[in-house]
């Protein structure tokens, strides 16, 4: 972090200390390694992310140069965005301030404490007019996997364990764009429907992506084979959309905003408008009308 901004950093960290803890930073690198040693991860969602952002960055008509990757897995990320900085994912992500045109938040935001203070950090790393985009995981992804085991384990055991993360809300999600001090934000969300053959192979494809249970809050110990068993069994009961397949939901959301800068659409002052709402909105009910009595005649 700059020393030429030690309010922000003192802001950032004293977000970190009171945010409640919810990842398990040691046990998620652990299960990201070990799906890189397993031959992974498997870019089912990655891949589709890639698709997204690149579309997105084709978009603004812009090149960017100066650029760099947040992610829990750089080999990928490095082979689409070649020659850009690698930045590992972490509570807190060292950038300088204002060197960069473009950050790639890229699939990690989803497992922050404060993502909040990520993207503060992210903004103050761009240069005026810089771009981020973050693309997570959030909305109602893997709700069907947390029903299913909210069910069966109390049912079997009359508790409940954390199993899957918190996803944010997409308009809730947004928010944090203008909370960061983000100009011209904007959150979207591209909704996935995947199919299985067994709940089991979902949740090998989990530990496949690097994305398995790394909450801190999770339970130390395995999993029960009657828990399991039951957990399968409702999952093929509710959320079988036909014989011989699972479905589950995964939500891509993606967070875009610009670091402000005064070239940038600025919002009119109250007050500075030329033409009552009223007026506007008689002068289009007339339209409609005189093109209705054309039609008609």
């Amino acid at each position: 972090m700059s020393a030429a901004t030690p309010g922000k950093e003192g802001e950032i960290s004293r977000s970190l200390h009171t945010a409640p803890r919810l990842t398990d930073r040691k046990a998620l690198v652990q299960r990201r390694q070990r799906a890189v040693r397993q031959g992974g991860p498997k870019t089912f969602l990655l891949d589709l992310a890639r698709e997204e952002l690149s579309e997105k960055l084709s978009d603004t008509g812009r090149t960017f140069r100066r650029i760099a990757v947040v992610s829990g897995f750089p080999d990928y990320w490095r082979a689409v965005f070649p020659g850009a900085s690698q930045v590992e994912d972490a509570d807190i992500v060292q950038f300088p301030d204002h060197t960069l045109d473009l950050i790639i938040h890229a699939m990690a935001l989803h497992w922050s404490d404060d993502p909040v203070g990520q993207l503060i950090q992210c903004r103050r790393a761009l240069a005026p007019d810089g771009l981020m985009i973050a693309a997570m995981i959030g909305g109602e992804s893997l709700h069907e996997l947390r029903e299913v085991f909210i069910k069966a384990e109390s049912e079997t055991d009359g508790r409940v364990s954390p199993r899957i993360a918190p996803m944010g809300d997409i308009r809730d999600l947004g928010s944090l764009l203008q909370r960061a001090g983000f100009a011209l934000p904007v959150a979207d969300r591209t909704r996935i429907r995947a199919t299985y053959p067994h709940p089991l192979a979902l949740m090998h494809e989990l530990r496949a992506m690097g994305e398995s249970n790394a909450l801190a809050m999770r339970s130390q110990s395995f999993t029960n084979r009657r828990v399991m068993s039951r957990a399968c069994d409702i999952y093929a009961a509710d959320h079988s959309p036909k014989t011989g397949v699972i479905e589950a939901t995964f939500d891509l959301v993606f967070l875009t905003g610009w670091a402000p800068a005064d070239t940038q659409p600025q919002p009119l002052q109250p007050g500075s408008a030329n033409t009552r709402l009223a007026d506007a909105l008689a002068e289009v009910q007339g339209c409609r009308t005189a093109r209705r009595c054309d039609d008609e005649c």
